[in-house]
């Protein structure tokens, strides 16, 4: 038993080299893809099965498994994903003949239009945030940037101060995949990180530290989990009684881009989709909003005034 433990830790250590030095996940990215392998891992074991020797009814076991503990058809998506990337990987190093995984299906899902702010609502976030504090000013900026520049978290909170050209108007953009991008940044994100960089200024910032745009009353950069906490509760504080997260703003860039009448392509470059398959969601937010328009301006839908519908 212990030379099997022993077997599994060489082939997830094996996995996790190549996920990093060959797939060039980021760090996140690599932790994700081994923490959904390890309920894998934890099943086999359990049911005393060599993670070389895995067969198609296995895995289907697995799936059905993560279905009775309450995993939804989303995340066990995402689980899925993971491990055919680390059978590919079993075949592609010589330790497995062929891949369990090709005929694994994944669970159905529906479309999922994920919550959008208006303008509006973003100035409505901003306002409420108190520029008498000394990190008011700096959660402005976060949520301009956010909103201008529809980045993700993890890009935000690794986001450096020489990766901004602002007098160009735009910004370095390091994103999965370690893929670079240039983005515009709107003049009210400029004029909101010179307000921070003032107060930014006056702050002991920790050794290492220093090229990080975001930072906490330390001196250290923002984590993820601190953007998101601050992003929630300046909703609460606004009155938005919708499920608002970084990656909220995010969404409301890109649907704002597209009723603006941008290219799904210029959508999909800013955003770093690989896949325009993953910026076409937004056309379906833009035809819900247009379906409510007409629903709401056409005039075969206003009621007619009493007595007029005979």
């Amino acid at each position: 038993m212990e030379t099997d433990k022993k077997s599994t830790s060489n082939v997830v250590a094996s996995y996790r080299r190549y996920l990093k030095l060959q797939r060039n996940l980021s760090p996140n990215t690599l932790d994700a893809y081994l923490r959904d392998l390890q309920k894998l891992l934890v099943y086999l074991q359990g049911a005393g099965i060599d993670v070389s020797s895995v067969t198609l009814d296995d895995l289907r076991h697995f799936v059905a498994g993560l279905h009775d503990i309450g995993i939804g058809p989303r995340s066990q998506c995402r689980i899925i994903s993971g491990i055919r990337s680390f059978y590919r990987f079993m075949t592609l190093d010589g330790r497995m003949e062929n891949d369990p995984t090709q005929l694994l299906e994944s669970p159905q899902l529906g479309d999922h239009l994920p919550e959008v702010l208006t303008t509006d609502e973003i100035d409505r976030m901003e306002a409420v945030i108190d520029l008498s504090k000394w990190e008011g000013h700096r959660n402005r900026a976060i949520v301009e940037v956010l909103f201008s520049c529809g980045l993700r978290v993890s890009e935000l909170v690794t986001l450096r101060l020489s990766s901004l050209y602002l007098d160009e108007g735009y910004v370095r953009i390091l994103g999965k995949g370690s893929k670079e991008r240039l983005v515009p940044i709107s003049s009210k994100a400029v004029q909101e990180l010179a307000f921070w960089f003032d107060d930014r200024c006056q702050m002991n910032i920790k050794p290492g530290e220093e090229d990080y745009v975001f930072l906490n009353r330390r001196g250290a950069h923002l984590t993820r989990t601190m953007i998101l906490l601050i992003i929630k509760q300046l909703a609460v504080d606004a009155g938005i009684h919708k499920t608002v997260s970084p990656h909220t703003l995010r969404h409301s860039f890109a649907t704002a881009l597209l009723e603006g009448g941008a290219d799904l392509r210029a959508i999909q470059s800013m955003l770093g989709h690989e896949s325009i398959g993953t910026t076409e969601i937004y056309t379906h937010i833009d035809m819900t909003t247009l379906r409510q328009q007409i629903l709401d301006h056409h005039p075969r839908n206003i009621p007619l005034p009493p007595g007029q519908g005979k």
